[in-house]
Formats: C-alpha cells, structure tokens, sequence
C-alpha cells in the first residue's frame, strides 16, 4: 500500500463488520461488534438500561417469550450484518458523522416526534457499529481514542481535564430489591486533587460504608444491587441518607466528598403524583406526594446533607415541576435530566426553552440516541449553555471502556 503524509491508507478502509450477541453484566443479551480494516480489528458493545426514559431510542429486543425470555438481540445482529455492513463496506472509518448519518437517516429512516428513533435497525445495532468506527478512526488517525473524540467534538486537545468520579455506593429503585425509591446514592469526592485519590477516596469510603450497614443492619443487608451499591432493606431515603454520612465521617473523607442521587422519579410516578413506597403492592395511596411536595423533600435534603446533584427528580413530563426547582435551588445544586432529556437533541432544546431552563446538566448516555455523532452533539449543546456533564454507564454493563476516553474527550 503506498501511503500519502498525512494520509493513512491501508487502516482506514471498513473490510468487514460482523456483528452476535453477548451478555451484560446482568446477564442480558447485547449486542457487539467486531469491524476490521485491512490490518486490525476493532470491537465494540452497547450497555442496556433497565429504569429506561421513554423517550429513548428504541432498543431493539426479539420478544420470542421461548428464547431468554424474549430479550435476545438476534434481528439486531441481523440487521448489523445484513442491512448495515454490506452498506459501509468501503467507506473511510475517518468519517464518522457521514457513516452515523447513512445509519441513522438512510439505512433506517424512523422518526418521531423527538427526532431520529431508530425503531427499524435499532438503537443498540447502529450504535455499536458507531462506537466500532470510531475507535477505527482514532487509531487511522494515530491517536488516542480520546483525543479523537475531542477533535470528533471541537474540543481543544492539547489539555486535558480528568472527570470527578461518582460512585453509585447505595442502590434502591428499580436496581435493588429493597423498599428504597431513590434508584441510587451517590458519593462524589470533588475535593480530590486527582483522580487517583479520588478513586481512593470513593474506594475507602465504600468499604467504611459496608462495615457501618453490617454493624447497623446485619451481615444480609451488605448485598449489593445491580451496579455494585449496597441494597440494605430501609425504607426511608433519609435513613439511607444518615447511613451514607456516618461512613463518610468514619473513613475522614467528609470534608472532600459531597453526596449526589439519581431519583429516576418516573419510576414511581403514578396518577399525576409521587409513591415513595411504590415496590410494596399496598402502598397507601395517601401518602403519595405532589410535585411541590416532593420538592420540599429535596430542599430538606439540601439543607441538611452535603448534596450537590439530584438526577431525575420529577417525571420525564414534568416539565413545570422541573423548571420551578431548576428555578429555585440551581445556583449551587446540579439538577440533571435523565429520563428528561434521554440524550436527545430536540429533548435538551426543549429543556432550555423560555427564561428558566428544566435543568442545568445533562446526564450523557450513548446508548440512550444511538450513535456518538448525536451524542457530541447533546453534549456540546449542553456545553454551550454553561451546563454541567456527567457521562454515564447503564445498569448492564459489557467490558467495553469507550465512556472513559468519551468523559475525557468531551471536557
């Protein structure tokens, strides 16, 4: 192959793409993809979700109740390795917005009123192929995958700027087997001065919390839920909340590390109002809570514990409840849309509609649109207001790390 300066040749070509199904981390069917050029591989697996928005891109499921009940990905294999790759044979693996645009637009087609839905291929089919094309195009380019997402972006790439990590350290909701609504509590070691003591931080603090709910609640109660956080059996979310703050004391982090949570209040929106005890069957009725209330609730939170970040506070159509809290407490806490924005373009420009926005972060799944060049796009959207960003897993991981150079790239 002769080679041009500058040009890579032989690399950058797709030869082949191939698609099958593996298993999460919670033993869900997904979906990888092998891309070869003339002298490498290239793979790439999409996570799942299970509190999913619904107004994400559809995840592309068999539904045949006889084979893993119904959840297999096979007609999304399929349509990676009959539909897609006979299509982008060929094409320069550098290209990754004309290659995520013949994807998304031409090869499926489907929109609704939130934009491009990908119900015909899939979600989960056209974004692993994405993912596999850009990790080829990093390595055409002779660069890091990071720095090539930062140039995909239009970031600058000379600096960067390592993420704060937040770790999911107790699980309830829709993730855990407990009464706990709130899907997740968080610990956020802000005052870290890098990122390795920030991963010590969160490590210390993690194991201190165990020992507190073994001591409190007893051995069973160290189970964990579906992302690694402990699921002790409370109830109440400011039991979980006390329990969390004695582990921070008892490891000498407090100082250094602030709490976040994702609600993922959907979840348990029911009737117009909130259920806090939605996982019981009997759950009364009358003490389910009102946007106002619930929001009442949070302030106290604020108030009272070193909380810096509420995820999904209110329903994914709620939009007056999040725009009045957004309103009220987001000068120092981070208000961040999940299931409200579901990392979609038109849901984020929806968001900062009129004077007071829904929200003032957005919760950064790739999984959630369905291809990366949708996904920088909500990101620099997002950026351009002044807007926090967390980059996130979902709850049925692969041991794909594409998000860990994606969090880098995008900052």
């Amino acid at each position: 192959h002769f080679c041009f300066v500058g040009v890579p040749v032989a690399m950058s070509k797709i030869c082949e793409i191939r698609a099958r199904e593996i298993f999460d981390s919670r033993g869900n069917p997904t979906v990888e993809v092998d891309l070869c050029t003339e002298t490498a591989l290239f793979r790439a697996a999409v996570p799942s979700g299970a509190s999913t928005g619904i107004y994400e891109a559809l995840e592309l499921r068999d539904n045949d109740k006889t084979r893993l009940l119904g959840k297999g990905v096979l007609k999304a294999v399929d349509n990676v390795n009959k539909l897609i790759a006979p299509k982008l044979i060929g094409m320069d693996v550098t290209k990754q917005t004309q290659i995520d645009k013949i994807m998304v637009e031409v090869l499926d087609g489907t929109q609704n009123e939130w934009g491009w839905c990908k119900s015909k291929l899939g979600a989960n089919a056209i974004l692993a192929v994405s993912m596999a094309v850009c990790r080829a195009g990093a390595a055409a380019s002779g660069m890091p995958l990071y720095k090539y997402i930062a140039i995909l972006a239009s970031k600058p790439f000379d600096t960067y700027v390592m993420p704060v990590p937040s770790f999911n350290v107790i699980n309830g909701g829709s993730h855990a087997g407990n009464r706990l609504a709130c899907q997740e509590f968080m610990i956020l070691p802000v005052g870290a001065s890098t990122f390795k003591e920030a991963l010590i931080m969160g490590c210390e603090v993690y194991h201190t919390l165990k020992g507190v709910i073994k001591k409190k609640y007893g051995q069973d109660a160290c189970n964990v839920g579906d992302e690694g956080g402990f699921a002790p059996s409370v109830q109440d979310n400011n039991e979980a909340l006390d329990v969390l703050m004695e582990a921070l004391e008892l490891s000498g982090h407090a100082g250094k590390v602030k709490i976040g949570t994702d609600v993922a209040a959907s979840e348990f929106y029911k009737d117009g109002k909130y259920d806090l005890d939605f996982k019981n069957k009997d759950s009364d009725p009358s003490t389910w809570k009102t946007g106002t209330e619930l929001m009442e609730l949070y302030k106290e939170w604020i108030t009272k514990y070193p909380m810096i970040s509420i995820e999904d506070p209110f329903d994914q159509d709620d939009w007056d409840a999040y725009r009045l809290f957004t309103g009220d407490i987001g000068e120092g806490v981070q208000v961040v849309g999940d299931d409200l924005l579901v990392t979609n373009p038109k849901r984020i420009a929806k968001a900062m509609e009129g004077d007071q926005p829904a929200c003032n972060a957005l919760l950064l799944k790739v999984n959630q649109i369905g291809s990366i060049t949708e996904a920088i796009e909500a990101c620099k959207m997002c950026q351009e207001k002044g807007w926090g960003i967390m980059v996130s897993h979902r709850s049925g991981e692969t041991e794909d790390v594409f998000i860990a150079d994606l969090a880098v790239g995008l900052r």
